[in-house]
Order: C-alpha cells, then sequence, then structure tokens
C-alpha cells in the first residue's frame, strides 16, 4: 500500500493544561515585582537618557513614549485584522509581518523609556499619578514577559493571547496617559 504523496496530513494540537497559562502568568508576575522593588530601593540619579536636540531628558522619554504608544496602536489594528475583526485588513499578505515588526519596534523604543523611569526616577507615589505610573510602568514589562511566553505555547485556549495583548496594550495606555499625556499638558509640544 502506497502513501498518497499529495494527502495533507492533520496533527491536533492537544489542549495545553493550566500550567501553560499560570507559568507565564507567575514569571510575568515576578519580573513586575522584581521590577518595583529594583525600583524602590536603589537611589534615583535623575539623569539617564537623553538625545541632542531634545530640551530635557524628559522631553525625550515623552517622545519616546508617545512613539511606543503609536505603535501599539498599530499593535492593536493589526492584531484586530489577524482575527478578522477589521475585514478589508483580514486578509492582507503585509498585517502579519505589521504586526510582528510594530511589535518588536515598540519594545526597542520603550527601553530607554523603562531605564529613564527605572534608573534616574526609581518607584515613587509622591501623588496619585505617579503611583500609577510607578505601578503601570512595572505592570507593563511583566505583562509584556507573560505575553511573549504565552506566545510560545501550543494548545491554547483562543482568547487567552488577545487577553494577555489587551492588558498589554491596557497598561501602556495608563503608562502614556500618567507620563507623556500629562507632559503634553503642562508643557506643551515641547521638544
Amino acid at each position: 500500500m502506497s502513501a498518497d504523496p499529495n494527502a495533507t496530513t492533520v496533527r491536533r494540537v492537544r489542549p495545553a493544561g493550566p500550567a501553560a497559562i499560570l507559568v507565564p502568568l507567575l514569571v510575568g508576575a515576578a519580573v513586575a515585582v522584581l521590577l518595583g522593588v529594583y525600583a524602590k530601593t536603589h537611589d534615583p540619579r535623575f539623569f539617564s537618557v537623553n538625545v541632542a536636540g531634545f530640551s530635557s531628558p524628559t522631553a525625550v522619554k515623552t517622545w519616546l513614549a508617545t512613539l511606543t504608544f503609536a505603535l501599539a496602536i498599530c499593535q492593536l489594528c493589526t492584531a484586530a485584522a489577524l482575527y478578522g475583526r477589521i475585514r478589508p485588513l483580514a486578509n492582507a499578505g503585509w498585517t502579519g509581518p505589521a504586526h510582528v515588526w510594530s511589535g518588536r519596534l515598540a519594545v526597542l523604543v520603550s527601553v530607554p523609556v523603562a531605564v529613564h523611569c527605572l534608573y534616574a526616577l526609581g518607584f515613587q507615589d509622591s501623588t496619585t499619578r505617579v503611583l500609577l505610573h510607578s505601578l503601570f510602568g512595572c505592570f507593563l514589562y511583566g505583562a509584556f514577559v507573560a505575553k511573549m511566553l504565552l506566545l510560545t505555547r501550543k494548545g491554547l485556549p483562543n482568547w487567552v493571547i488577545p487577553v494577555a495583548g489587551g492588558l498589554l496594550f491596557s497598561g501602556l495606555t495608563v503608562v502614556w496617559l500618567t507620563s507623556a499625556l500629562w507632559f503634553f499638558r503642562t508643557s506643551g509640544l515641547t521638544f
């Protein structure tokens, strides 16, 4: 009996157990807590990142955070398209690569912002806005780590990755609102 070379084999992926979700969430939570502990226990240096042409490190941080937020909006739109929620883009060949690369760029652009916040400023709680920014900044990177780990798991329920992405986007939104938007409202569109 010979095998048909044109036949396709369907492999079923076994549903993932609870540990496939729980372990990445625990690792993400540990990252968030460790970032918070580091930011709270070290002495802030008040200077970290600056770029020629900007008026201050805070302006650099604000504009990089805004670019990160714009890339995250691209992530949200391309994810919606990949899940069939934006029909005209659902079958576009560039949607998947745009999703992947906008995510990579968002992480790359966000790193100097995180370094500035953690190293130069530390974890602060002087006002509600600053406390929320500190808490959600730590949450943001914990959610990022959890989502990246979840992406490597096979057999997850269909809702897991969109929920992880939504939490990541929500965390970034709070961080942007409590920092960049606040800066623009108090200082104007300053470079």
